[in-house]
């Protein structure tokens, strides 16, 4: 049997949105979705800038049609303009071992 992880790409989603009264009936709704595809390990990383009126995401999965699908169960889903990119490398301090620390 395969392992299933070894499927699993990583795909950075770049989103723009325009703010406006419509959508805000559903942020809330949107956030426990976003918080649920955290605990499930679908979205590793989720950051909103207003400023700029972007989102960004890291998402975990198997194709580019299953970020597609993840994005498709958000209730702004609607008011999004988005891109996927998969991404060839990632690193960073989260995926570091921690230093050693000598007392």
């Amino acid at each position: 049997m395969e392992n299933l992880e070894s499927h699993i790409n990583k795909y950075q989603v770049t989103i723009s949105f325009e703010i406006s009264e419509e959508p805000l009936p559903f942020i809330a709704a949107h956030r426990d979705y976003i918080n649920t595809q955290i605990e499930n390990h679908i979205i590793e990383q989720y950051c909103v800038s207003l400023a700029g009126r972007r989102i960004w995401m890291l998402v975990n999965a198997e194709n580019k049609q299953a970020v597609e699908d993840c994005l498709m169960g958000s209730p702004l889903y609607k008011f999004w303009k988005y891109e996927i990119d998969e991404l060839y490398s990632l690193d960073g301090q989260m995926y570091r071992l921690p230093s050693l620390q000598f007392n």
